[in-house]
């Protein structure tokens, strides 16, 4: 018998292919991690130290219609590659990190980009325009072992099948040994962790009725369409 006071939320979750599902502990993402673009963000592509942010593990959407967000009139799409944990620790050495990475998918970064320019303007945290809800778009995982490797191959990001994004993921300034070892010295890692490896060029904005794709060689795409709220 729980001694919980209310009903206890749902463990959000994700589809692995071949079945079963993830369940997400925790949300950890990568600003600024392809040289171009952080260029078309105004900053500079050297190799500094990477700049990390969180999301609510509730924020997963899996696909299909996705609501417009609240609290903004400039939601932009951010196409991504997603890395699972199945398990973690602190200081994790690169050359260790894949022993452990559960698996792999595509995923979108949705960002309330007029909430965070303010928030960027005023030297203000960026948590109302990255922690909005349905904001972690997540396709199913393929498993790492199904794979023989992803430190390379093509990103897209296509809207209404118009590519908007593309690069490959050779391309990232960390790669994703890299960004284990930085993340597991400010956090310690555990199974569950989803980590969002940062966007390529190409960022914009989405409207009502726009349906978005994500695809990655050797994943599963994902693919919602914005609706508006009933």
């Amino acid at each position: 018998m729980s001694d919980f006071v209310i009903k206890a939320p749902a463990i959000p979750s994700v589809p692995v292919n071949g079945g079963g599902r993830f369940p997400v502990r925790r949300i950890f993402c990568v600003g600024k991690n392809y040289a171009d673009h952080v260029k078309e963000m105004g900053g500079d592509p050297k190799k500094t130290p990477p700049v990390f942010f969180t999301k609510p593990a509730d924020a997963v959407h899996t696909g299909g219609a996705l609501i417009y967000p609240l609290a903004t009139d400039n939601l932009h799409y951010e196409g991504e590659m997603v890395v699972a944990l199945k398990s973690g620790g602190m200081n994790i050495p690169a050359g260790t990190a894949g022993e452990h990475i559960f698996g792999y998918a595509a995923g979108c970064d949705l960002t309330r980009r007029d909430l965070q320019a303010a928030a960027k303007s005023e030297g203000a945290p960026w948590d109302a325009a990255k922690g909005l809800d349905n904001g972690a778009v997540v396709g199913a995982i393929t498993v790492a072992e199904d794979i023989d490797t992803l430190d390379a191959g093509i990103l897209s990001l296509s809207v209404n099948d118009e590519i908007r994004q593309q690069a490959d993921l050779s391309t990232m300034i960390w790669s994703v040994p890299e960004i284990i070892n930085r993340l597991s010295q400010l956090f310690e890692l555990k199974a569950g962790d989803l980590i969002y490896t940062g966007t390529p060029e190409g960022v914009g904005p989405l409207v009502l009725g726009d349906t978005c794709r994500i695809e990655i060689d050797g994943l599963q795409r994902v693919e919602f369409t914005v609706t508006q709220a009933a």
